[in-house]
């Protein structure tokens, strides 16, 4: 075997193919197997939701981070601003992270949104049978009260559509290239200038 990411030179499979060849064979039992387990706890956790709600946020990397996607948890911040408690939180289904931090106004007041949103949707079993208090459904609302076994509050991506128009004239003339040169080199110069107008002035004076 040829070590390291190279490309096989001749496909040498015949004697110990065993050792050189992974397989697969159980990839049909093993489908079945997640299928059942899912049924199994949706119907141990019943009638609570598969999974907790989880943020919205951006993926890591200059390359990515225009991509959304779900986080691990909410922040205490996010929770805060829609009047919800951590404590209370993990007994709703709603995904904690008191590690994460909001680093932009919008992605706070998505999340803070999103909550919301599960909050009016939300149907809190009462803890004595009969009994509703403050904040927990009706009993006719427990009636209707059914499980959701798909994908919960899935994120919805806006397509952008841009408009076709025509290319005006100075934007033909710029020059992009030189524009770049000419901030690089005014950044490298900021501070001997600066020094240099601090020299002038104190002369001055």
């Amino acid at each position: 075997m040829v070590r390291h990411n190279n490309e096989l030179s001749n496909q040498h499979f015949r004697k110990e193919w065993q050792l050189r060849v992974k397989t697969w064979f159980n990839q049909p039992m093993r489908k079945r197997r997640r299928r059942l387990q899912r049924a199994a706890k949706a119907a141990k956790i019943a009638p609570r939701p598969m999974d907790h709600l989880r943020p919205v946020v951006h993926c890591q990397t200059v390359k990515y981070n225009t991509k959304l996607r779900k986080g691990r948890g909410f922040t205490l911040d996010e929770l805060k601003e829609a009047g919800i408690t951590k404590k209370y939180a993990r007994t709703v289904g709603i995904a904690v992270d008191h590690r994460r931090k909001n680093r932009c106004v919008e992605s706070l007041q998505t999340n803070v949104q999103r909550l919301k949103e599960y909050k009016s949707k939300l149907i809190v079993f009462p803890r004595k049978p009969g009994k509703s208090a403050a904040g927990e459904a009706s009993a006719e609302e427990v009636a209707v009260a059914t499980q959701l076994k798909t994908e919960l509050m899935p994120i919805e991506k806006a397509a952008t559509e841009f408009e076709a128009r025509a290319i005006t004239d100075e934007e033909k003339k710029f020059r992009a290239y030189g524009k770049l040169r000419l901030e690089r080199m005014n950044a490298r110069q900021k501070g001997a200038r600066d020094r240099k107008a601090r020299e002038a002035e104190a002369e001055k004076k």
